[in-house]
């Protein structure tokens, strides 16, 4: 298809996004085209500003508008729980269900030997040490259920064995080869009351 030169360009950066085929992209192009000037403007604000403006958590590495998150800087959530996710996102997928209270820890990956991530990459001595620092009692790892995440959660459960302190994995309601971040609330909140002892 012959499109003018500004629509191509549109849906190839649009393709750019996760999950956005060339259908998909054309598609929000043509809408973003049928919006108002200031609507679009609005938009591409929205996502300068989200730039401009996160970062991740110092302790925690979820996103935080300051140095500190919401979650480190609740002092009524449990500092006896710790949840070790692989991504920001998944933080915001748990919160969602409504009823996990303790801290989380964003490893920003999964061991992935191939892709050239090791311990060092997730800096999992960091983790060890907030672990200890906090006092720890209990470990919830809700790494996603496919193949990396999994040698993570066995990793993180090998590492962790001398600290004395529970750890548990959550439950697998999800499905094999998914990600948290596509699972409702109902099949995360079963995930985290059938976790297990690892």
């Amino acid at each position: 298809m012959l499109y003018p030169g500004a629509l191509k360009k549109l849906v190839e950066v649009l393709c750019r996004f996760p999950g956005i085929g060339p259908k998909t992209a054309q598609r929000l192009a043509f809408f973003l085209l049928g919006q108002s000037r200031e609507e679009v403007v609005a938009i591409a604000r929205a996502m300068v500003e989200a730039k401009d403006r996160l970062s991740f958590c110092k302790d925690c590495g979820s996103l935080a508008e300051t140095d500190q998150c919401a979650y480190c800087n609740d002092y009524q959530r449990d500092r006896s729980l710790l949840c070790i996710v692989q991504e920001p996102r998944d933080v915001l997928v748990l919160e969602q269900t409504g009823r996990y209270r303790g801290l989380y820890h964003v490893l920003h990956g999964a061991l992935s030997p191939l892709d050239g991530i090791g311990p060092e990459e997730l800096k999992l001595d960091q983790l060890v040490e907030r672990i200890k620092k906090l006092g720890v009692q209990e470990v919830i790892i809700a790494t996603n259920p496919n193949v990396e995440g999994d040698a993570t959660a066995g990793y993180l459960a090998r590492l962790f064995s001398p600290l004395s302190i529970r750890v548990t994995r959550i439950a697998f309601g999800l499905p094999v080869g998914g990600d948290i971040e596509y699972a409702d609330e109902l099949t995360l909140s079963r995930a985290l009351d059938g976790r297990r002892e690892m």
